[in-house]
């Protein structure tokens, strides 16, 4: 049966889900747990946090299920929830959230980059990701990752058009400057 649930649409599992089934809320755990994970990490800039946001918000999906209604996707409901459960996570641990960003020209914030072939890309990445804004890393995930329209990150962050579209450009931007500087002559060869 695990192979039938595995192919099986997000539709048919929450209403699996809404009918008493647990191992289906644990398919649905597992389609989406990495990418909500990274949300929720573009945010708080903390693993062990982000982790915490996790599960918190997974469990106001359980708990909130029966509410949901498909006017958009899973997804887009799910994601709203870890960015509102992460925000207010931030916003608890953080009173000061206008705080700027960490200056990527200092160079302690690079100390982790010693010699760019014992790193793996995607350490490199996520690494540039914790400099950048956390709008402006949050919409990258979304939009690459996750693989939502703008249409749909308006619905998962409630920013208007213009805002998406600026800060995807800001943050596509400050991300190529924020890899230069980390990996110098190399990131041509990458972009």
């Amino acid at each position: 049966m695990p192979n039938l649930i595995n192919n099986t649409s997000d539709t048919t599992l929450i209403a699996l889900i809404k009918d008493g089934d647990s191992s289906a809320f644990r398919q649905l755990v597992d389609r989406y747990k990495d990418v909500s994970l990274s949300l929720a990490f573009s945010i708080l800039k903390d693993s062990d946090i982000a982790e915490d946001a996790l599960q918190e918000s997974f469990l106001k999906v359980y708990k909130n299920i029966h509410k949901f209604r498909a006017k958009a996707s899973f997804a887009t409901w799910l994601y709203r929830i870890v960015v509102n459960t992460s925000n207010t996570l931030a916003k608890k641990l953080s009173p000061d959230s206008n705080a700027p960003p960490l200056n990527p020209n200092e160079e302690e914030s690079y100390s982790f980059i010693n010699d760019l072939e014992t790193k793996d890309l995607a350490t490199v990445v996520k690494e540039a990701m914790k400099m950048l804004k956390s709008d402006e890393a949050l919409l990258l995930q979304l939009y690459y990752l996750s693989e939502l329209s703008v249409k749909e990150i308006m619905l998962v962050t409630k920013f208007k058009r213009s805002k998406v579209k600026v800060t995807l450009h800001r943050g596509r931007e400050n991300l190529r400057l924020v890899l230069g500087n980390i990996l110098g002559e190399e990131i041509e060869l990458l972009l």
